[in-house]
């Protein structure tokens, strides 16, 4: 009987994680990144040292998300209406969940930016370093290419709406071509982090979805490589 009840334990907990992976959006990000850091760091052959900083850190982001989850459920069933101080839970658990991503993305930088850095120097170098009217160019054509495909679908306006983002792809546009000219990889990252900011506040005024968003900076950065390749 008390095999039973400690294999229900276990059954009701891993059902719970697959529920929050299920129902949570931010619970299956979580997941894709944590997969694509493990990943990276097998290939860049991290210590064990470093593996277990990594993997505490992709724990403690989990734990928070299904933490966050937990709360709000529980405020969802006994609140019906508004009240400050659930909005307090809701906000200071959110928090909680913001702290341990920050604490993630700190200890990726520490954890890959060295390693990484060479690789990506590397691989910018083997690119022709086209003149700098080229990312004037290759924006250019980024934009048509989104009007082109709004109007192609009959979605959206030029500026707003619709399949793909144009605002995600001009700023990935100009991510690609910073990442060429300046060959930094903290300019790169800042200017990525500048990009990702852009698809943010596109999903956040819910004016395009993450799908739209994505295809739209991957529509930016195929033009702008493909640009920068060609251009002799």
């Amino acid at each position: 009987m008390k095999d039973r009840k400690l294999l229900d334990s276990f059954n009701d907990a891993i059902a719970g994680v697959i529920l929050a992976l299920k129902t949570q959006r931010n619970m299956k990000v979580h997941f894709v990144m944590a997969a694509g850091a493990l990943g990276l760091g097998l290939f860049l052959g991290l210590g064990r040292l470093e593996l277990l900083l990594l993997f505490f850190t992709i724990v403690l982001v989990l734990v928070a998300e299904m933490i966050n989850t937990s709360i709000e459920a529980a405020i969802d069933l006994t609140v019906k209406t508004f009240h400050p101080l659930a909005r307090i839970a809701k906000n200071v658990a959110a928090g909680a969940v913001l702290i341990s991503a920050v604490n993630a993305i700190v200890a990726a930088y520490i954890l890959f930016f060295s390693r990484l850095n060479p690789l990506t120097l590397t691989a910018l170098r083997r690119v022709h370093q086209a003149p700098a009217h080229i990312t004037f160019i290759s924006l250019i054509i980024v934009i048509l290419a989104v009007v082109a495909v709004k109007a192609k679908r009959g979605e959206g306006t030029p500026l707003r709406g619709g399949m793909p983002s144009g605002h995600a792809a001009a700023a990935f546009c100009v991510v690609t071509a910073v990442a060429f000219i300046s060959q930094d990889m903290l300019v790169t990252t800042l200017t990525f982090l500048l990009g990702l900011l852009v698809i943010q506040s596109r999903i956040e005024t819910r004016i395009h979805n993450a799908f739209e968003t994505i295809m739209g900076a991957l529509l930016g950065v195929i033009i702008t490589v493909l640009l920068f390749q060609l251009v002799r």
